[in-house]
């Protein structure tokens, strides 16, 4: 039996499979769960595959909260953390005949997802004395941008949920924050990558000059959900290289070449 359990979300590729390898790696047995079979198959096939169970299902299904929940406790009898990481972008135009359509997919998955997660795993945390939610927001959430109005949409709102859903939870010793992702190098942003140059012209956007890596937020939800982080709730930390910092108006600093 493990010390620690920990259930993923988004858990195939990009962040959670971050998280998967880092959690594992810590001595977490890891529920994994994603709509993605064979790269669920991938990721248990890793050394740390004794410690990680998937569970193939889609977030926005309240069904695949109850049994995310329920494999945690039946395989390592306890569920200390859960990471509620799964989300989509793909916003269409605002005149695009599918338009609303897509945007309630984002909103079932981004946020719907979110809130299911949450109601899923606290019961088990309560049972065991408390634990830690960190959900995966985006910067996105902290500020608009053209052409992508349904995911800046659904992230301000999980941003915002993260916020109510820790004040009802804190007195039952349940801590739940976010992580927000700025720039990163992830699938979710493979499509804004396929030129080398303009990649690294919006690199040199970010202050620190660079995208961000699924390990570096990987690092961030650790620290949020680790006994390090035992006062804090409620909050949204901002991984983004200083992205939202900047309100654009004046040019950055010229870095030096290596």
């Amino acid at each position: 039996m493990v010390a620690s359990s920990v259930v993923i979300t988004g858990a195939a590729s990009g962040i959670g499979r971050a998280c998967v390898e880092l959690f594992a790696a810590r001595g977490f047995g890891v529920v994994a769960v994603d709509l993605d079979e064979a790269g669920l198959s991938a990721l248990i096939g890793r050394p740390a595959s004794e410690q990680v169970v998937p569970l193939v299902g889609d977030v926005s299904r309240e069904e695949t909260g109850t049994a995310m929940a329920q494999l945690a406790l039946d395989r390592f009898g306890r569920l200390d953390v859960a990471v509620l990481n799964a989300g989509i972008g793909g916003t269409l135009p605002w005149e695009d005949a599918d338009a609303i359509d897509r945007l309630d997919r984002i909103l079932a998955v981004n946020v719907r997802g979110v809130a299911i997660g949450i109601r899923s795993v606290v019961p088990a945390m309560r049972a065991g004395g408390g634990g830690a939610i960190v959900v995966t927001a985006s910067s996105a959430g902290l500020q608009g941008e053209p052409g992508n109005w349904a995911y800046n949409a659904s992230k301000a709102a999980v941003i915002n949920m993260v916020r109510a859903a820790a004040l009802d939870h804190a007195a039952q010793r349940i801590r739940i924050n976010a992580v927000a992702p700025g720039l990163s190098e992830t699938p979710l942003t493979a499509r804004h990558r396929t030129e080398p140059e303009s990649t690294a012209a919006v690199g040199r956007r970010i202050p620190m000059q660079r995208w961000g890596q699924a390990r570096e937020h990987a690092a961030a939800i650790w620290f949020l959900a680790s006994p390090e982080a035992s006062y804090i709730t409620g909050t949204t930390l901002v991984a983004d290289g200083g992205l939202t910092a900047h309100h654009g108006a004046a040019p950055l600093p010229s870095h030096p070449q290596p």
